[in-house]
């Protein structure tokens, strides 16, 4: 009987440490991303597809929102592999002007 309490109160203190060390990796996760929103001249479907296109596939980025009315290319990104200026200069590989970038 006893070893039977003690070993479920082993099994509950392993799971209890289990759950905090997932919560301690999702808060990590959380805090390297990033967020910048660039201002970029662009005026039509074809531009905002190319954007979509070739930044949503550079390093590090995790999410990206183009905004044709608005002219604003919203990047979510992780901080460990990229930077905003890499961002920007991938952004003016493909042709457009990049405004400094407007941090969220």
């Amino acid at each position: 009987m006893k070893r039977k309490i003690r070993f479920v109160l082993i099994l509950a203190f392993a799971s209890g440490l289990t759950l905090n060390a997932q919560e301690a990796k999702e808060k990590v996760k959380k805090k390297k991303s990033e967020e910048v929103t660039f201002s970029v001249n662009m005026f039509c479907e074809n531009c905002k597809a190319k954007i979509e296109k070739n930044i949503s596939w550079e390093k590090g980025v995790k999410d990206l929102t183009v905004d044709l009315e608005k002219k604003a290319v919203k990047i979510v990104y992780d901080s460990k592999k990229t930077t905003e200026e890499e961002l920007k200069k991938a952004i003016e590989k493909l042709g457009y002007t990049c405004e400094e970038p407007n941090s969220h």
